[in-house]
């Protein structure tokens, strides 16, 4: 029988038992068990782990020292100091000679996962979302490191070091593309109305290529340029992948221009994706802060696939904890992929690996799994302006970082990104030289 971890503490608050679960059963893949019990720990004859402010088992365990985040109750503002750690930073220092690690790893896996700092007042980008330039991984610059895999498997050394005969069973690495589909096609199937609204435009700008790429994608002497589905499809079947699509099924509105959702050329694109693909919804930016048109949405895509709809994205990746999370439950979502930034590449979570939602305000652990993606195709293109060489530099070193730990990478994605046109020229390549490195 595989030696089993003990770990004590004397409180085994809600967020303790989460983190531990999290770092000792997902990320190390640990046969575990926590306890308050001192006499129970003492006696164990496997390996020990202790977080406490001293220890009790001294020379004989793993020890750490909390911060004191874990028992605590309510959301506290905490002001946070940085020592470094393995190459990168780390928070939550503690100043004891007995400790394994100079800091509270589980409080500060806990802070990020949980996403501590989204409960306290921040800055508002644009969107009204949380501002990358307010996350903490940012401003000390190791957002592009998924430190809660390096920090657990660190520990998971210690843990073996210490005793040799404990087994990790640490994840394998994982690649899955995903794909945002705001708008299927660029011209076609948009409706009398939106179509003559497209060559208006195009006549008052005096621009003839668009008028003339328009009138040809509508005449079928060219095919749409959004309409990159089949290129998708031969891509992802190279590597043996299985993507997620996420459509935007909604009304339209400024920031929701998908097709409409009664168009049956749109509703039989969608049922072939879902083929050979994952498709969740897309809810839209009109549904934030509306669940009543979320669920009207969600319902729309069920019926059109005659199946249930459990993935989903926001679009624009508009998240406002706890409400957004929430909402997502209450409509049976049970996986969700928004957990990342536009503006920003790298681990908004400090973590590459699914994790279940702890609703911080409830205290309590969730169903909800969330999926943390790494890396946008609009985050390089639009907000940093990268070039090519340069925003290929960066998905080498995002993917290298997630290998290292094994973690899963994600990737996020439009359709229309693949069309090669506009300011969108040369990201073909982008794509597959990303699918030929992640896939391996």
């Amino acid at each position: 029988m595989q030696p089993e971890l003990l770990v004590y503490a004397p409180n085994l608050s809600t967020r303790f038992q989460y983190i531990c679960s999290l770092v000792f059963g997902k990320l190390l893949g640990l046969n575990f068990n926590t306890t308050d019990d001192i006499s129970q720990y003492t006696l164990h004859s496997g390996a020990r782990l202790c977080y406490n402010t001293q220890s009790v088992c001294p020379g004989e365990e793993v020890l750490i020292v909390p911060c004191g985040l874990l028992s605590e109750k309510g959301i506290n503002s905490h002001q946070l100091s940085f020592i470094d750690f393995e190459g990168s930073k780390a928070f939550f220092p503690v100043y004891s000679r007995q400790a394994s690690m100079p800091f509270d790893v589980l409080a500060a896996s806990f802070y990020m996962v949980s996403r501590y700092e989204e409960y306290l007042p921040y800055m508002r980008d644009e969107h009204g979302r949380f501002s990358a330039k307010s996350a903490v991984a940012v401003q000390q610059d190791f957002a592009h490191i998924p430190v809660v895999n390096k920090w657990a498997l660190f520990l998971g050394k210690l843990l073996v070091k210490s005793f040799p005969d404990l087994i990790l069973k640490p994840e394998k690495y994982q690649f899955i593309p995903t794909i945002d589909v705001d708008a299927a096609w660029a011209y076609r199937n948009k409706g009398l109305i939106r179509t003559l609204g497209g060559y208006l435009k195009d006549i008052s700008r005096f621009d003839v290529n668009e008028f003339k790429v328009r009138t040809r994608v509508m005449l079928k002497m060219q095919k749409d340029p959004f309409d990159t589905f089949d290129l998708l499809l031969s891509l992802h079947q190279q590597y043996n992948l299985k993507p997620w699509y996420f459509i935007l099924f909604a009304g339209y509105g400024p920031f929701d221009k998908n097709i409409p959702v009664s168009n049956s050329s749109f509703q039989t694109l969608v049922k072939s994706l879902a083929d050979y693909a994952k498709v969740g919804i897309h809810p839209s930016y009109a549904s934030h802060t509306n669940p009543s048109l979320l669920s009207v949405e969600i319902d729309r895509l069920s019926k059109v696939l005659r199946a249930e709809i459990t993935g989903s994205r926001q679009h624009f990746l508009k998240l406002s904890l706890p409400d957004t999370y929430r909402n997502l439950i209450q409509l049976d979502i049970t996986d969700d992929f928004t957990m990342g930034f536009a503006s920003h590449p790298g681990f908004r979570a400090g973590i590459c690996s699914s994790f279940k939602w702890y609703d911080l305000e409830a205290e309590t652990a969730t169903d909800l799994t969330i999926h943390p993606f790494a890396l946008m195709d609009g985050t390089l293109r639009d907000y940093m302006k990268t070039d090519i060489a340069t925003s290929l530099e960066i998905i080498r070193m995002l993917v290298d970082q997630v290998k290292a730990v094994n973690g899963t990478f994600i990737s996020l994605w439009h359709n229309e990104s693949l069309s090669g046109e506009k300011r969108w020229k040369g990201w073909i390549e982008v794509y597959k030289e990303m699918l030929a490195c992640a896939a391996v």
